[in-house]
């Protein structure tokens, strides 16, 4: 039987947060950014196993008291070099099989919500191309040219705006994520979508916010209060 294990990226820096200091250790209620996120998966009955990446010189991260959780200090310069070399470290260690169920999820993204990670996991777990969390595009788009002036309004039909958990099966991942440049890899998805493989998109969440600018510590702070 296939087993979830979530794979949280935490080795980036979070330079656009501007906080001085990578953002999954911002404190928010007593607690890390990426500590409220471990806490989501560590609670999920469906989620058997946790892998933090972190990068090799993080002096940071305080030991995860919690069975399902583990450390890999293996992060690389980007994130889709961190999850290549978090799922073959978990590979090699034979903590994933190649059949396992491996849901990459951002470290800033702490206000996911239970459910939404269960929709996840039982529309897209038992399906060869795996799936995302997504929501539709909801707000009009626009078109900028060079001098940022609109260029042209975008239909929206048919667009998602994706987010995390994704979900895959460890060999695909693997195999997604082997190519020497990954540069132009911007989420799990792309990377899967380029071997001509068609993800699912599961209907996501609104307050499955990603911190990524300061003015979004706020809404966080709510969200987070609100479940608590």
């Amino acid at each position: 039987m296939s087993r979830n294990i979530a794979l949280i990226p935490a080795a980036g820096v979070g330079a656009r947060f501007g906080a001085g200091k990578p953002k999954q250790y911002v404190q928010i209620h007593g607690q890390t950014v990426l500590q409220h996120t471990l806490d989501i998966f560590s609670a999920h009955p469906q989620i058997d196993y946790i892998a933090v990446i972190l990068s090799p010189d993080d002096d940071v991260f305080q030991t995860a008291a919690h069975h399902k959780i583990g450390i890999l200090k293996c992060g690389g310069n980007t994130r889709a070099e961190t999850v290549r070399n978090g799922v073959n470290a978990l590979l090699q260690s034979k903590t994933a099989a190649a059949h396992d169920n491996i849901l990459v999820h951002d470290a800033a993204r702490c206000c996911l919500p239970a459910e939404a990670l269960s929709r996840l996991i039982d529309e897209a777990g038992g399906q060869p191309e795996g799936g995302i969390l997504a929501v539709p595009v909801a707000d009009t788009l626009k078109r900028a040219d060079a001098g940022q002036q609109i260029a042209a309004t975008v239909p929206r039909d048919g667009l998602w705006q994706a987010q995390t958990p994704q979900l895959f099966q460890t060999a695909l991942l693997q195999q997604a994520l082997a190519a020497e440049d990954l540069s132009e890899i911007t989420d799990e998805a792309s990377a899967v979508e380029a071997l001509g493989i068609k993800p699912l998109l599961v209907q996501g969440d609104s307050r499955n916010l990603k911190l990524t600018l300061p003015q979004d510590e706020y809404i966080v702070r709510l969200l987070l209060a609100e479940r608590k």
